[in-house]
């Protein structure tokens, strides 16, 4: 009997048999995957038909499907072999540009994976494996070209130019009544105000004192660094004309460094002008009050001549006074032990040159030379203590007694900006009582009624007068008052920037200075401990005459010193 779910095929149908099955039963009752492959199953390039058959129900013992099966179909023979298990599906290989060569063997590079790339390995469907580990990160190089940017800096100090300056050249010029020490200035600038980004002026101490006073003229409330102070006796000195060189060199450049008295057209005349003594007549014949500290609150009109006491209100300023008092007090103790100390240090160099000539006078007259050599050496040590002695006194004062002496004359230049705060803050007490003079006049008039207007209209144009320099005073005061706190807050920074640095320079100094020493006695100890000890510091007598070298005494001495040199 057919199965009524199979399709029928175009020719005759076929007869049931219970004895034989039927070869043509549906691939579901054997082997799925086999149905294909049965040499008696209907092609499927023939047309096929459906036709409806009658359904039989028989009973069949030996159907190991049970009744669904197909009755009368064929089972598979006792002699036919097994059948072999379906085989997986292949998926097709596709020419990718980025599909990689099958190689279980090779190494994968380790870096960061191709998001392009397709894994087509066969054998990842029949070998499932776990999550993909991730690729490990390696650690960063140094790139090995250098680079040769400068960091990066504000936009401010982009702009800000720069300045270098150096003083040097010191020499003494005139006769013996008009004689003074002449210094060149050597300026190197990126500001676009002056015509040569590099120049170079000569300029006396006295300059240096004028620009001074001008800076502190033109910028009142502000700390401009002073020069060295005046000294009558030893100014030719080469200790002193050393260490003054120092101290202008380092007051012309913080002056070039400071924000606002960079721009200021003095400074630019100090360091430019090639016929300076003219320039500066011009000038003070243009105006003659440049040299007054009065000069620019006298430019509003008002009144500095106030003698009344100044009494301060604010507790900030109070403080700050107090303890400028105090810090000057203890510079002056430090720089006085400070010059103590450089006197001791040439006293004992000086110590040391005569111990090395009464030394060297004893070698002279002593006859063994197993004794005379040793004190002759030591003579020479002596020698180079007192050398080491005398320069470490100088470094000592160029490192750090200059910066101690220039502080000292730095809070004098504060104490003058608070001077100046003072003059301001009396200059607005005196426009205060003369704007109180002129409104009673105005009151007293008003009250007389309107028979001398002509009077009361000039008291009303004096009284306008006299509230416009009241509030001059007032804003000058009052931003004299702030850029004096950012002024002592610059000070501050700097103070610590240079103490430190000086403080480090000074201890550098005098390790140098004693490993120096110490090399030089341990060299000579050396020489005391050395096994020839007669030939060690002996030293022949120099005879003069011009007789050849020959095979003598002192000359096997002379070839035994010099072996033992080398």
């Amino acid at each position: 009997m057919e199965d009524p779910w199979a399709d029928s095929a175009a020719g005759t149908p076929q007869q049931p048999s219970s004895s034989q099955p039927d070869d043509s039963r549906p691939a579901a009752s054997s082997a799925p995957a086999t149905a294909s492959s049965t040499p008696s199953r209907a092609s499927r390039l023939t047309p096929r038909r459906l036709v409806a058959q009658p359904t039989r129900l028989q009973a069949v013992e030996d159907d190991p499907l049970g009744p669904l099966g197909p009755l009368g179909a064929a089972g598979p023979a006792a002699s036919d072999p097994p059948l072999a298990p379906p085989a997986p599906p292949v998926k097709e290989q596709l020419p990718l540009r980025t599909t990689l060569p099958a190689n279980t063997g090779s190494v994968r590079r380790p870096g960061p994976p191709d998001p392009h790339q397709i894994d087509v390995d066969d054998d990842a469907f029949a070998q499932p494996s776990g999550p993909r580990q991730p690729p490990p990160v390696l650690a960063a190089q140094p790139s090995p070209v250098r680079s040769t940017m400068q960091p990066s800096v504000s936009v401010e100090q982009a702009a800000k130019p720069n300045f270098h300056i150096t003083v040097g050249d010191p020499h003494k010029v005139g006769d013996l009544t008009s004689s003074h020490i002449v210094y060149s200035v050597r300026t190197k600038t990126t500001s676009k105000g002056y015509k040569q980004p590099e120049f170079e002026v000569k300029r006396r101490y006295r300059d240096f004192l004028w620009l001074y006073n001008t800076l502190h003229a033109n910028n009142p409330g502000v700390v401009v660094p002073p020069p060295p102070e005046k000294q009558a006796v030893g100014r030719f000195e080469s200790n002193f004309v050393e260490s003054r060189r120092a101290a202008l060199e380092k007051m012309l450049n913080k002056t070039a460094a400071h924000p606002t008295l960079q721009h200021d057209a003095d400074l630019k005349l100090f360091l430019e002008s090639e016929t300076f003594n003219i320039d500066v007549k011009h000038k003070e014949r243009k105006e003659p009050n440049l040299g007054e500290s009065k000069s620019v609150l006298s430019s509003f009109g008002i009144n500095v001549g106030s003698t009344n006491k100044f009494v301060e209100q604010d507790d900030w300023f109070h403080d700050r006074r107090v303890y400028l008092d105090a810090l000057e007090n203890q510079l002056k103790a430090l720089l006085k032990a400070m010059e103590g100390m450089v006197a001791q240090r040439k006293a004992m160099a000086e110590s040391a040159g005569d111990f090395s000539a009464s030394l060297h006078a004893l070698s002279t007259v002593e006859l063994s030379p197993t004794l005379s050599g040793p004190l002759d050496a030591l003579s020479e040590l002596q020698i180079t203590i007192r050398d080491v002695y005398d320069r470490q006194a100088q470094q000592d004062v160029l490192t750090f007694g200059i910066i101690i002496e220039e502080y000292i004359r730095l809070i004098g230049s504060v104490k003058q900006a608070f001077t100046q705060r003072q003059k301001a803050f009396q200059s607005w007490s005196a426009a205060e009582s003369e704007l109180q003079k002129r409104k009673a006049s105005q009151d007293k008039l008003l009250r007389q009624g309107r028979s001398q207007q002509d009077r009361l209209n000039q008291v009303n144009a004096e009284v306008a007068d006299a509230e416009r320099k009241v509030h001059q005073a007032r804003l000058l005061f009052e931003d004299m008052g702030r850029l004096m706190r950012t002024e002592l807050d610059r000070f501050e920074r700097e103070k610590v920037e240079d103490f430190k640095s000086g403080v480090e320079t000074f201890l550098e100094g005098a390790v140098e200075a004693q490993k120096e020493l110490i090399e030089k006695w341990e060299t000579f100890l050396m020489q005391l401990d050395a096994e020839n000890d007669e030939t060690v510091f002996y030293r022949p007598p120099v005879i003069e005459g011009s007789k050849p070298a020959g095979d003598t005494a002192v000359d096997r001495a002379r070839a035994r010193i010099d072996e033992d040199s080398d």
